[in-house]
């Protein structure tokens, strides 16, 4: 198999893919990398790959004959990366989908961008989503992760090439909702960094996070997703992850912000990819033009491009009308017994 580029996430994929025994090859866009690459990631200290994985020159070389081809790159370098390995790519070659973005431009889900760059690939194509933090999977340390395609004998075949003892992976049909669910999850975790700087306490994180899982069923519902797969690893596993995690970018990104940081400034300071940023804009427009309510994704939107003071976006959150708790959420029947 090839995974490519070989960042972070790329390189912490190696060690679950070469423990599961398959030949892994790893490329990445850097002059003269593959001569010195030294079997680790400079972000990952103490990470020695085995013999099973090498480093190749060019992206032809990694995957020319692979029969699974993981593309790990920043949502803004999908489509680059795409036109590079088209040429080269076997045609019954199954391509695994790690990213997770909305395309800001066009709203694509990540499967689309590559069906759209990779055309003899449509119906070959798998999301590997879950709470995953990269160093962690790099370390062994216990991960579980969803392995989506409507063709579920692709998604099982790619769970059998990734599982291992220390890295779980499930199968599930709906890519639609895996890749929406780690898409959004990012703008909910800005959010849940936003409040914890402006110090609103763990129960303003907690009712946001449970809030904003109800916005990310309503939006994939609307785009056809089933709403059950919010309440997995994809939904929730990621969300609580990322709006809990230290290490996560978007809470990073958040914190800043809430404490009077601009995100211009943030990005700035730490040269760091917070694809949440992006996708709260998608996000936002994906939900005006099919009519759904996202009150969050609104506010955070408002933060980022209104210029919407943080504080106002919370005191206006907390001062919507009253509400049915289930109104709304994944179609539920408000029928009795549950409407009093």
């Amino acid at each position: 198999m090839a995974i490519l580029p070989a960042g972070v996430w790329g390189t912490a994929l190696a060690v679950p893919a070469s423990a599961a025994g398959r030949r892994v090859r790893l490329w990445r866009r850097t002059p003269g990398w593959a001569e010195s690459w030294d079997r680790g990631h400079p972000a990952l200290p103490g990470l020695k790959l085995p013999e099973n994985v090498v480093a190749c020159d060019s992206a032809q070389a990694a995957v020319s004959g692979a029969d699974l081809v993981i593309l790990s790159p920043a949502g803004a370098g999908l489509r680059p990366v795409c036109r590079l390995v088209r040429p080269h790519l076997r045609p019954d070659a199954v391509i695994v989908c790690a990213t997770k973005s909305i395309e800001p431009e066009t709203h694509l889900l990540v499967h689309q961008v590559v069906e759209e760059e990779l055309p003899g690939h449509r119906g070959r194509i798998v999301a590997l989503s879950g709470p995953n933090f990269a160093h962690e999977v790099a370390a062994g340390l216990p991960t579980g992760a969803v392995a989506a395609c409507p063709d579920l004998s692709l998604a099982d075949w790619v769970q059998q090439a990734l599982m291992t003892d220390r890295f779980r992976v499930y199968t599930n049909p709906d890519l639609v909702g895996v890749e929406l669910a780690g898409a959004l999850k990012n703008v909910i975790a800005l959010g849940a960094g936003i409040s914890d700087g402006l110090g609103m306490g763990d129960n303003a994180r907690a009712a946001l996070i449970t809030r904003g899982l109800v916005e990310m069923a309503r939006l994939g519902r609307a785009m056809g997703a089933n709403p059950l797969t919010f309440a997995g690893l994809a939904g929730m596993g990621d969300l609580v992850l990322s709006c809990t995690g230290d290490s996560s970018r978007n809470r990073r990104a958040g914190l800043a912000i809430g404490r009077g940081q601009s995100a211009e400034a943030f990005l700035a300071e730490t040269g760091l990819t917070v694809e949440g940023i992006t996708t709260a804009r998608a996000g936002w427009q994906l939900a005006q033009r099919l009519g759904v309510r996202m009150p969050i994704t609104e506010a955070i939107y408002q933060v980022l491009y209104e210029g919407l003071p943080p504080l106002t976006a919370m005191e206006r959150l907390m001062a919507r009308p009253r509400a049915h708790e289930l109104e709304e959420v994944a179609g539920a029947d408000l029928k009795p017994p549950f409407d009093p």
